[in-house]
């Protein structure tokens, strides 16, 4: 995630049409761990939700007591707890998306000697649910299941800004907008409006926000499933354009096939 982007306070957050208060304060606390992060304590937490220290030791000791977080006496602070592991198992293991998609996927990126991803949004970034990468050495294979890339930035967040509603769309840019400098954030503005006027009227965006990689993006039509991105990228040179030129239509045909995949998929468990 871009580091020069802060988090919005978590009081912003769930200010509106909150159903049940203590619920959404604690699933902040879960959140404010990510990759690279074993152990915060009550002060760190405090400081990533924004909420108040009082709050914050009461939900972790709840927490502790639920199973999804472990306290280290030791260093007075806390960690994920294995149960929170197993719901993401839980929800790999039973989605009907990933059991459509997954074997094309696949297909795909051996067939194009490419990358393919599958993300959703989850508020200002966007949550790989598979990631088939090409590169045979391991130690290049950085994008895994669950990683986090930035919407604003990504092909993937490109794609799905442009299939939100110009309002929604609006009002995520303009929490976003709010952790960058006025002059970065011109420019990235004028980046994505020209990404959403290509997928409405070439179904795909590109973008190259990491040196020497190119991605290309479609949204993917699911219906009863959250929105769904899916995306080429490959280590090259070349210009998006001349990438887009090579390998869009064929990251339009696999979307249109998963999504059909995924359509029977749930015709059967229907049946």
């Amino acid at each position: 995630m871009n580091a020069s982007r802060p988090r919005a306070p978590a009081g912003a957050r769930l200010a509106q049409g909150s159903q049940n208060r203590s619920l959404e304060r604690g699933l902040e606390i879960l959140r404010a761990f990510r990759p690279g992060t074993d152990l915060l304590g009550n002060g760190e937490l405090a400081e990533r939700t924004g909420l108040a220290p009082a709050t914050v030791s009461r939900l972790t000791q709840t927490l502790v007591l639920g199973g999804f977080l472990q306290h280290d006496a030791r260093a007075r602070a806390y960690r994920l707890a294995p149960a929170v592991l197993s719901l993401g198992h839980a929800m790999r293991a039973a989605s009907p998306v990933l059991k459509a998609a997954t074997p094309l996927m696949r297909e795909a990126s051996g067939a194009y000697k490419l990358n393919v991803g599958l993300a959703s949004a989850d508020r200002a970034e966007m949550v790989y649910l598979e990631s088939i990468r090409y590169n045979r050495r391991a130690s290049l294979r950085t994008i895994v299941a669950g990683q986090r890339v930035p919407v604003e930035l990504t092909s993937l967040g490109r794609a799905y800004l442009a299939r939100l509603g110009a309002a929604a769309r609006s009002r995520l840019l303009a929490d976003i907008g709010a952790g960058y400098r006025a002059a970065s954030w011109r420019v990235i503005a004028r980046e994505i409006a020209a990404a959403v006027r290509q997928v409405e009227t070439a179904g795909y965006c590109t973008a190259s926000w990491q040196p020497g990689v190119v991605a290309l993006a479609t949204p993917l039509p699911a219906a009863g499933h959250a929105p769904l991105v899916m995306n080429f990228s490959l280590q090259t040179d070349e210009a998006p354009a001349s990438v887009a030129r090579s390998y869009a239509q064929d990251l339009l045909a696999l979307a249109d096939g998963v999504a059909r995949a995924i359509e029977r998929e749930a015709a059967g468990g229907a049946g």
